[in-house]
């Protein structure tokens, strides 16, 4: 079953379910037992709902996955990973490059726990080798990176972290499953923010993990029912739905994104463009090799290096909405320094290469025409 047709049915059969052609919503905290003991497939809403498990299977379809988990936001699913593999005493080498809200995780929740986090330039693979010993238990992933849009090699990274028996997870966000599996490229465990363009329509939190080892999944999911970071019915079936247009919303974000990233080039206000899909990209040949495609996302450094300049392009901006978030139908930009990597430190913002004069674009999919029609006049002089 190609990828288009599984976003649609997998998961959801409506005979089960009074021949609804929708998943219903469960709108109910607890399910009813005929007799002390029975055993249910759903009793609390906590542990499962229909309207839940759809999404889960759905999710696990998409990724090539034995299994899925919702989280009541991507933050929720990152952390619930994060404990499920890692215990007081443990080590885990993460990509330096992150988003701010798992450095923040990494950092501020995981540290005072007893976890010893090393962050490293993982652009180049070998250098994951001289990072690993036994202590180390997970490698965290993310590409193409928010907001600077690095690739790391999946498949390298694995193989090497399995050598020394370390799980792989990979925030696979950005380019959703319909552009990249990273568990057919030999990681563990993917992490989505479904926040973003699973759900697609700038109205829903949750987090999605798909994985396909048992272990591996059972240890999640206690932490999941244990912690109760678990999303709501609405919430299921409004990513539910966003799903089953991802594909052609997908298709759409990459046409407008390639075509603003050509047109960003050539502006005279624009220092340098962030895109895969560029030849001059450093990563475009694992982009193109890793990837379907390149992905909605465009990240620009203005020549004025400065927040001001950055917050004039961003407040002439009509259609896009400067706003924390992405992957919606409409275009939205960010300011990195300040919101989606605020946590950070200006240190390693400077060390990373998070300007004050940056702009993340999240390409919609409007007419591309009056995407471009709007940059021009937000970046006039």
């Amino acid at each position: 079953m190609k990828f288009a047709t599984k976003a649609i049915h997998v998961g959801y059969d409506a005979s089960e379910h009074g021949h609804a052609v929708m998943p219903p919503i469960y709108q109910t905290s607890a399910f009813a037992h005929e007799k002390l003991g029975e055993h249910l497939p759903f009793s609390y809403a906590r542990t499962g709902t229909p309207t839940r498990a759809a999404l889960e299977a759905n999710l696990a379809a998409l990724e090539n996955a034995a299994h899925g988990l919702a989280f009541g936001s991507g933050m929720a699913a990152i952390d619930a990973v994060m404990r499920a593999v890692l215990k007081p005493g443990d080590e885990v080498v993460a990509q330096q490059d992150v988003y701010g809200g798992a450095y923040r995780l990494l950092t501020k929740v995981m540290t005072p726990a007893g976890v010893t986090v090393r962050f490293a330039d993982l652009r180049d693979p070998s250098a994951l080798a001289g990072l690993l010993s036994p202590k180390v238990k997970l490698l965290w992933l993310e590409t193409p990176s928010n907001p600077l849009l690095s690739l790391v090699d999946v498949a390298a990274l694995s193989a090497e972290a399995h050598r020394h028996q370390v799980t792989v997870a990979v925030d696979n966000t950005f380019a959703t499953p319909y552009l990249q599996n990273p568990l057919d490229q030999g990681a563990d465990i993917v992490v989505h923010s479904a926040t973003k363009y699973l759900a697609g329509h700038s109205d829903v939190l949750l987090g999605l993990v798909a994985v396909n080892d048992p272990a591996l999944y059972q240890a999640i999911r206690f932490i999941q029912s244990a912690s109760g970071g678990v999303p709501g019915p609405q919430d299921c079936f409004l990513t539910l739905r966003g799903i089953k247009t991802l594909a052609l919303r997908m298709e759409r974000h990459c046409d407008n994104a390639e075509r603003v990233a050509a047109w960003l080039v050539k502006q005279p206000g624009i220092e340098k463009v962030f895109y895969p899909g560029l030849p001059e990209h450093p990563g475009h040949a694992l982009a193109a090799r890793q990837m379907k495609r390149f992905g909605g996302i465009v990240t620009v450094y203005l020549k004025e290096n400065t927040r001001d300049a950055a917050g004039r392009v961003a407040e002439r901006l009509q259609l896009f909405a400067l706003a924390e978030s992405l992957g919606g139908v409409e275009s939205l930009v960010n300011h990195s320094a300040t919101m989606s990597h605020g946590a950070m430190p200006a240190e390693l913002k400077q060390q990373l290469g998070v300007r004050e004069g940056q702009l993340r674009l999240s390409i919609g999919i409007e007419d591309i025409d009056d995407i471009l029609a709007d940059l021009a006049q937000a970046l006039a002089e």
